[in-house]
């Protein structure tokens, strides 16, 4: 068993690699900003040393997320694209340079000539009047993609400045080292470099801070904004600037309760109809709760939880339950005890409770009975028969424990249901769970959330299965996983 047990953990570590691969891919593509997700949510939040400008903010929250990193390890890039491409913060600058830089194939008088329309924005800024008649064209001129562009943003200025003696000397100098620059840019044209892969190791890069941090890869120590995944740091949340972590878990608590209560009552239910109706195939019992059990389960768990709400939590009908939520509108009293705190969200629970299991009978039951039917027929069942054993004792002690695997593999489903919740249950009843959180996040774009539940998800499913494989061993003796 240990040396079984030893060579699944190690089988761990590259399917995590993957996990993290897929995770990271994806969060690397998901369209959007993050850096203009972060500016645009609220400019004064109690961090006031990110409040300074724009270019500021910028340069503060790429650092703080990893993105002045390259991406992996080891990097593809054309000859013509410059290496410190990925220090502009803003993305439109970021896009005009790259675009130019395949224009003329030469990253250095790409490099020149942007330095010269920055000094030439910044010899306009600031100065009222010359930002009121040249401001526009200048920061146009600064994300021009195209020679043609470039050109007629050059001749306006020229022609706002030529009729204007004092923008004129004030842009004068910057604005011809702008034209320099632009005939050398296309003079120097070498886009064959276009073609020409240039391969680079990136030892520190977005990948390795994603998963390590950005201090000791071992211990951790010394990290600023990172601590990893490997140590339970997703980043930040895009909604609220809060860590991913920390909002898992807070909402967790609830879809753990849900997946851990709904298959407890799960089984409580479905185990002794799945021995009995397998015991006695036929009987009129057997009937009866397949066909019940399967009623229930063809029903669509967010008609039923409809129909719960409009039955048993209607005004006009049987206000029995409250309609949503998980506590009192008012909260908990501030002295209450759990026990208290229990029975005040006891009314919340059942509905959902419902929602959560029923779904679940017909199908354990079902497996149940299948697996009990094909051991009664096994001779050990007859021996018991024939020494004279109680009918239920050789079905319970002996027919129901060689019937157990089935049911062992279906609760290797409940942790990663514990971390995924259950969307259209939570939603419907808004319950601040998981799910809930989930669909909140799909529909925010709060991709750091969503990764965070993948990569959970997918380590809680490997967990799971392992689980399953030495539970396997305990309820069948036939089984082992020593070599033989």
């Amino acid at each position: 068993m240990i040396r079984y047990l030893t060579r699944r953990l190690l089988l761990f570590i590259p399917t995590l690699v993957i996990i993290s691969l897929l995770a990271f891919v994806i969060s690397v593509n998901a369209p959007g900003d993050p850096v203009e997700r972060m500016i645009s949510l609220s400019a004064s939040d109690g961090q006031g040393q990110i409040n300074i400008n724009e270019s500021g903010q910028r340069a503060y929250w790429r650092k703080k997320l990893g993105l002045d990193l390259p991406v992996f390890y080891f990097s593809v890039r054309p000859g013509s694209e410059p290496v410190a491409l990925r220090n502009f913060y803003d993305a439109a600058e970021r896009n005009s340079v790259q675009r130019l830089s395949q224009i003329s194939g030469n990253p250095k008088t790409t490099l020149q000539f942007h330095q010269a329309r920055l000094n030439l924005l910044k010899s306009v800024s600031g100065k009222d009047s010359l930002s009121n008649i040249l401001f526009t064209d200048v920061h146009a001129l600064k994300y021009a993609t195209t020679v043609e562009s470039i050109n007629n943003r050059l001749t306006r200025i020229r022609a706002i400045a030529g009729s204007n003696q004092f923008a004129n000397s004030h842009v004068h100098e910057p604005l011809a080292s702008v034209e320099s620059g632009l005939a050398l840019f296309i003079r120097e044209n070498e886009t064959y470099n276009n073609y020409i892969p240039v391969f680079s190791f990136n030892a520190r890069n977005q990948y390795h801070r994603w998963v390590f941090g950005d201090g000791n890869p071992v211990t951790g120590k010394g990290s600023v904004h990172s601590a990893g995944i490997i140590r339970g740091d997703f980043g930040l949340s895009y909604l609220n600037r809060q860590p991913v972590s920390g909002v898992i878990a807070e909402k967790v608590g609830w879809s753990l309760f849900f997946a851990l209560f709904s298959v407890l009552i799960a089984y409580l239910v479905s185990i002794p109809i799945g021995v009995w109706a397998g015991a006695k195939p036929g009987s009129r019992f057997d009937h009866v709760s397949t066909v019940t059990l399967f009623v229930l389960y063809s029903l669509p768990s967010f008609w039923l939880a409809t129909l719960l709400l409009m039955t048993f939590a209607n005004p006009d009908m049987l206000h029995w339950f409250p309609a949503s939520g998980i506590k009192p509108v008012i909260g908990y009293p501030n002295d209450a005890g759990i026990l208290e705190k229990f029975r005040l969200s006891l009314p919340y629970m059942i509905l959902p409770l419902v929602c959560y299991t029923y779904s679940s009978f017909a199908f354990l039951s079902r497996t149940l009975r299948v697996a009990v039917l094909e051991n009664m027929s096994q001779d050990y069942i007859r021996t018991a028969m024939a020494k004279g054993l109680p009918f239920g004792t050789v079905v319970f002690r002996h027919a129901f424990r060689n019937s157990l695997l089935p049911l062992i593999t279906v609760f290797a489903n409940v942790f990663p249901l514990a971390i995924g919740g259950s969307v259209i249950i939570e939603t419907i009843f808004t319950i601040p769970g998981m799910g809930f959180e989930t669909v909140h996040s799909i529909q925010n774009q709060n991709y750091p959330m969503i990764v965070a539940i993948f990569t959970i998800t997918g380590f809680l499913t490997m967990t799971g299965y392992l689980i399953s494989d030495i539970l396997y061993a305990f309820a069948d003796p036939r089984i082992t996983f020593e070599k033989r």
